[in-house]
């Protein structure tokens, strides 16, 4: 039979159970607390509290390795599903409450899987970059296509020439339309072939083929 989890909180890093004399002499002190002190314990608690609105925002692999109390993964799924800002910062409190309550070493997990997202999100934002970055060097230069096809040989040769070709083409509007853009300072119109291209790059440098950064967004509009 599993022992059953003492209550108790954390100061300064160290549990402190409920009913110990360490709690007792805590509680014994607290009313005579020096400021900085009281200041400590203020700042400890709103760390857990910050750090528990960082779990609302992890992956859920991630989050299902730490193996959170069903406590606190409740308090969050509750949290993401208010929208009204008042129930949800009560909401986070409670989860506050129940980070303080928290293992160090859980914490420490909890922050390591944290920092793991975010060096992932770094990486994805670099490559989506390189592959803007080769796209556009594809488009501009025939001479990018030997070294492109030196880094990534089992590209599709044939459909890359065509996406080339297509996003050129739609790049340089003819007539009214060309005049129009020229007169209003608009940027070339950019197609479906361009976001495909990217979505070709970014499969061969790693990814999924389906992220689309800030200037492919807007493109769905430009489309007939």
């Amino acid at each position: 039979m599993s022992r059953k989890p003492k209550k108790g909180y954390f100061v300064r890093g160290q549990f402190v159970a409920e009913g110990s004399e360490m709690d007792i002499q805590l509680k014994a002190e607290l009313k005579g607390t020096p400021d900085a002190s009281r200041t400590d314990l203020k700042r400890e608690s709103d760390e857990l509290q910050d750090l528990g609105k960082e779990l609302l925002n992890l992956r859920a692999d991630l989050a299902e390795s730490l193996g959170l109390p069903d406590k606190l993964v409740d308090a969050l799924a509750e949290a993401k599903r208010i929208t009204n800002f008042e129930g949800k910062r009560r909401q986070m409190q409670y989860v506050g409450k129940i980070m303080r309550k928290l293992d160090p070493e859980l914490v420490l997990a909890a922050r390591q899987a944290l920092e793991e997202q975010h060096k992932g999100s770094a990486t994805e934002k670099l490559n989506l970059h390189l592959a803007e970055q080769w796209r556009d060097r594809l488009i501009a230069d025939d001479d990018a296509l030997a070294p492109w096809m030196a880094e990534h040989p089992d590209t599709d040769t044939q459909q890359l020439r065509a996406l080339i070709r297509q996003a050129r083409k739609d790049a340089q509007p003819e007539g009214k339309v060309a005049n129009v853009q020229v007169s209003q300072g608009l940027a070339p119109r950019k197609g479906r072939a361009y976001r495909e291209l990217f979505q070709l790059v970014r499969e061969h440098l790693g990814g999924t083929g389906t992220d689309n950064t800030g200037d492919d967004a807007d493109e769905d509009s430009n489309d007939e």
